[in-house]
């Protein structure tokens, strides 16, 4: 009777074992098409940087500052960027010193210039009169 029942328990334990691993399988496969979700969600939402030259962009500093300001920006003059070589270097040109120089393009972006004055439409607007 000893023996029967170590028979059985034996046959539970390696249904068991089967289930486990199952399981595990399952949340194998959970976990891989959730990260493939979140790549899916995370690549759709990326802004794609595309430049030209002689576009006017802004240069990252990253360099270690002792007293930075919290507030100051970390973005510097605009540039002009000049030519684009493969794997992201790009040569820039400092409109003041004429120099030129290489960085990587992760350390760009677009520089948006504000209308001159010139080109703005100023419109006045008056509330209407209420009267009845």
């Amino acid at each position: 009777m000893l023996n029967y029942d170590l028979n059985k328990a034996g046959e539970v334990r390696k249904l068991q074992l089967s289930e486990l691993d199952e399981i595990r399988a399952e949340t194998f496969e959970s976990a891989r098409s959730y990260k493939e979700k979140a790549k899916l969600f995370h690549d759709r939402h990326i802004f794609r940087k595309e430049f030209t030259p002689s576009m006017k962009v802004l240069l990252y500093d990253f360099r270690l500052h002792l007293f930075p300001g919290k507030l100051r920006s970390r973005w510097t003059d605009p540039y002009i960027a000049l030519h684009f070589y493969p794997y992201g270097a790009v040569k820039i040109q400092d409109p003041d010193t004429g120099a030129n120089f290489q960085v990587n393009h992760q350390r760009l972006k677009q520089f948006l210039e504000l209308p001159r004055p010139e080109n703005v439409e100023c419109l006045i607007l008056y509330e209407p009169s209420c009267e009845d």
